[in-house]
């Protein structure tokens, strides 16, 4: 469904990322794995249209977009869910929502998208005509999850999806991104929690450097005892998790 290939960007006349090659597959959930300044969210951002590519292509249903603005790939139906949520903090929680429903004009009905989030995050419908700014930590990284729903997209992105939050909140958004794998969504997920990203997700990447490192079956990844070092400890293994 996207693919990126030999994907070199950065900012300015800085190199982040070199080459990386990413694929991801219709209804499939990635995990991209990295140590901090490996290259995420500049690939993220590259992929989303927030930053411009110096080499390599996006290609998305086969079509190359790198040339597209960020609000162009939008519409085409990739949606991000960047790192410090990023809402209109004096809005309330169903303008906000509003908001997100706009790249996705044309595409369907904003009334049906909206159940569908308020029963995936039940605490936004009792709070939606709350602030944003007024919300928790958690509850807020829920509404940036949702706004980003209520776009209707084809692809999913998320940049440090429980970042800050405590391990019950946790928890309950990355029972949302199994349900909305379970939906068939296709989405690629940066997550500080290597564990349980690895746990719910189909595919990994690894970036060290701005490079890929390695990549495989998420599973399968993190049996491998390079990847266990490096990330997990010598004596954890996946299944040790939380219950998700």
């Amino acid at each position: 469904m996207l693919e990126v290939k030999d994907l070199t960007a950065g900012y300015g006349e800085t190199l982040i990322v070199r080459e990386v090659s990413l694929r991801l597959l219709s209804g499939r959930l990635t995990a991209l794995c990295g140590a901090n300044g490996a290259g995420k969210t500049t690939l993220l951002h590259a992929i989303a249209g927030l930053i411009r590519h110096s080499n390599g292509q996006v290609l998305y249903q086969g079509k190359d977009i790198g040339r597209l603005p960020a609000h162009a790939r939008a519409r085409l139906g990739i949606a991000l869910v960047p790192e410090g949520r990023r809402l209109f903090a004096k809005m309330t929680v169903a303008e906000n929502l509003e908001m997100g429903a706009f790249a996705a004009r044309g595409r369907g009905r904003d009334a049906d998208t909206l159940t569908r989030v308020y029963e995936l995050f039940p605490r936004l419908k009792e709070r939606q005509r709350q602030a944003a700014g007024a919300l928790s930590g958690g509850e807020q990284q829920m509404l940036a999850v949702a706004r980003g729903l209520m776009a209707r997209p084809a692809v999913l992105i998320f940049d440090e999806l429980t970042l800050g939050l405590s391990p019950a909140l946790s928890l309950d958004l990355f029972r949302a991104v199994r349900r909305l794998k379970e939906a068939g969504l296709t989405m690629l997920l940066v997550e500080q929690n290597v564990h349980i990203a690895l746990a719910i997700s189909d595919d990994a990447y690894v970036l060290h450097e701005g490079r890929v490192w390695m990549s495989g079956e998420a599973r399968t990844l993190a049996s491998r005892p390079e990847f266990q070092e490096a990330f997990l400890g010598p004596d954890s293994t996946v299944s040790d998790q939380p219950t998700i």
